[in-house]
């Protein structure tokens, strides 16, 4: 009896492993194939992608020399008294490329853009302010090299900001709208207003115009800490990164924001 017990015993356990090693080999038979057809959709579906974005880059570029030859004439008449003041945010690392950065100012300029605000996040333009402002000044009577839009005006306004002016105008404006509302003995919760914050702001000194149009150069599409008070009706636009910068694209970007119609509400 024992013997017998012994045997079905392993009987029983060699038909569990049986029943157990078959699912594997199921699995194995199926996931494969799968995992075959899902990375092949995927490689299909990548390769599209690719070629879409080639695709919108060649035409970019056509477009863009098009413009530059001012073959294209609807972009050769430009109202650029809807740009009295534009930023120009650029990504940090590619802000130290100091000869990029006076071919945009020299383009922007002559385009004629008479107002600039430069700004990146680490200062980088703030701390380089005197050879850029140098070298624009030495480029009025003569063209960069490899540019052939025109000449430069008398005088261009540059301000440069950096990410650390919004933190003392932020703690100078809280401190003053503190003292006017919560340190007084009215009583009552105080309702501060955006007007309230741009009075205190400009009493600290850190209000500063707003420009019309923002072009932000970098990898990112955000203003990269750009002060947020000065951007409340700002058109924002990306435009790539720095090291390919196109006039073509440049002046895109500006005629397509002077035919935009802004409405501001009340």
């Amino acid at each position: 009896m024992k013997e017998m017990k012994c045997i079905n015993l392993l009987m029983a356990e060699s038909n569990s492993f049986t029943k157990d090693s078959t699912l594997p080999n199921h699995r194995l038979q199926f996931l494969p194939c799968g995992n075959l057809g899902l990375h092949l959709i995927w490689l299909i579906l990548h390769l599209i992608i690719n070629v879409w974005y080639s695709v919108l880059g060649i035409a970019h570029k056509v477009e863009s020399t098009l413009i530059s030859s001012r073959l294209l004439k609807s972009y050769n008449a430009i109202n650029i008294n809807k740009v009295r003041y534009l930023a120009v945010v650029i990504e940090s690392e590619e802000a130290r490329q100091t000869s990029k950065v006076l071919e945009l100012l020299h383009w922007l300029a002559s385009i004629g853009i008479k107002s600039i605000c430069l700004y990146d996040r680490e200062g980088v333009l703030k701390n380089s302010q005197e050879a850029i402002i140098e070298g624009l000044n030495k480029s009025q009577e003569s063209i960069i090299e490899g540019s052939d839009h025109g000449t430069l005006p008398e005088h261009v306004d540059l301000e440069f900001v950096s990410f650390a002016d919004s933190k003392p105008a932020v703690a100078k404006a809280a401190n003053l709208l503190f003292v006017k509302h919560y340190a007084s003995t009215k009583p009552g919760k105080p309702n501060i207003t955006e007007s309230d914050m741009s009075e205190a702001l400009q009493a600290a000194g850190y209000g500063g115009r707003e420009p019309d149009l923002l072009l932000v150069y970098g990898p990112v599409r955000c203003h990269m800490g750009f002060p947020a008070w000065r951007i409340r009706y700002t058109e924002i636009v990306h435009m790539g990164p720095l090291k390919s910068m196109k006039f073509g694209s440049l002046i895109k970007a500006i005629h397509k924001f002077t035919k935009v119609h802004q409405n501001y509400g009340q």
